[in-house]
């Protein structure tokens, strides 16, 4: 079985920073791409950025030049960083990895965390 773990959420006021991190553990061969959602209440699930096996990232127009999203192969882990919060950037994030397994790739999910931008 695989597991994506993430931690690191919480409450922050407008123009903080906040890191979130995903753990992979389990049964894996390699990770693919690893991704960020985030569904804010009432609106449907939207990707944020994602990060292919070699680095090469991609981001949401809203989150550019403000969020950065890295991972550390060694340690089956993502992270995104993300700076000069605004209050529309409140929403529960999920985690995301394309992950390879003895004899299947399948797209994993994290169990997702709140952050909350907030004066």
């Amino acid at each position: 079985q695989v597991q994506l773990v993430e931690s690191g959420g919480g409450l922050v006021q407008p123009g903080g920073s906040l890191r979130l991190s995903c753990a992979a553990s389990g049964s894996i061969v390699s990770i693919n791409a690893m991704y960020w959602y985030r569904q804010a209440p009432g609106k449907e699930r939207e990707l944020v950025a994602g990060i292919t096996t070699g680095g090469i990232t991609n981001y949401a127009d809203s989150v550019k030049g403000r969020f950065t999203i890295s991972r550390d192969n060694a340690k089956n882990t993502g992270y995104l960083q993300m700076n000069s919060l605004k209050p529309e950037d409140t929403a529960v994030y999920f985690c995301a990895a394309d992950i390879r397994m003895a004899y299947a790739i399948r797209r994993y999910w994290g169990q997702g965390s709140q952050v909350t931008v907030s004066s």
